[in-house]
């Protein structure tokens, strides 16, 4: 099982793609998330994907940096689906604001020869908290993050061996879904900034965290893998160094500061 991050950035990011990632396993692929743009092909297509074989799609949220790809997904899809040069089906995953959305905006934006297929072979599947569905033939139990900004969910994927795989979305883990990320093998989560920088990127105000509080978070949960994303680009030349020195200070496992179109082996 792999995973490989089209990108790694926050909303506001121009030197690295919003955050969003394939995870693939034995010929099966699901994107998480789509980033806000068309870009996302792009991606796809730098990371060696094609985006035909996204057939399982998850969307945390409806913020536009992470949900606005998924609009440009559902245009190719569609619009292959309708020329012939699209077999099978394909699943999109989100809660009922999520769904409710995506299925508005290719009503108002694409064309009717297209959106026709959408609940024919294109689904939208909305899930509810504590929710289990298969996902990459694996059992997955999507849960509320409980966000303040906007409903949000993240998942968590039993990935063998008796070990999972927690995405805890774009903000921290919290008391509510801890549950989830205890005893993770992998744990997806967010770092704004690093913990020194915090004045300047006012992670707090956004509802995100810094790296000494990911780090903090994961070792107190008995976590072995911490991947962080979702940061700021101001950075990135370093980034890689300067958050895993940060994280290391706190937590004792292995931390991964992926850049865009890194692949890691899980």
């Amino acid at each position: 099982m792999k995973i490989t991050m089209l990108g790694t950035g926050n909303a506001l990011v121009t030197e690295c793609y919003n955050t969003c990632f394939v995870l693939q396993d034995s010929g099966r692929y699901l994107l998480v998330d789509g980033g806000g743009g068309n870009t996302i092909l792009r991606r796809l297509k730098q990371a060696d994907f094609n985006w035909m074989d996204m057939r399982e799609i998850f969307v945390t949220h409806k913020h536009v940096d992470h949900l606005m790809g998924i609009v440009w997904m559902i245009r190719m899809i569609c619009q292959y689906m309708r020329q012939g040069q699209y077999q099978g089906e394909a699943w999109i995953y989100g809660h009922d604001e999520v769904t409710a959305i995506l299925s508005e905006l290719a009503d108002k934006l694409l064309s009717s020869k297209d959106t026709r297929f959408i609940g024919k072979r294109l689904h939208m599947e909305t899930v509810s908290d504590g929710e289990e569905r298969l996902l990459l033939g694996r059992k997955t139990t999507f849960f509320d993050i409980r966000s303040t900004k906007a409903k949000q969910y993240g998942f968590c994927m039993d990935i063998g061996g008796g070990d999972k795989l927690t995405c805890c979305g774009d903000e921290p883990c919290s008391p509510f879904t801890e549950s989830y990320a205890r005893g993770s093998k992998w744990l997806l989560h967010e770092a704004f900034c690093l913990h020194d920088q915090a004045d300047v990127f006012h992670p707090y105000e956004k509802h995100h965290s810094t790296v000494k509080d990911a780090g903090e978070l994961a070792e107190r949960l008995e976590v072995r893998n911490l991947l962080l994303y979702h940061t700021e680009d101001k950075n990135i030349m370093r980034r890689k160094e300067l958050y895993t020195a940060e994280g290391k200070r706190y937590f004792h496992g292995n931390i991964f500061v992926p850049e865009d179109l890194e692949t890691i082996e899980l």
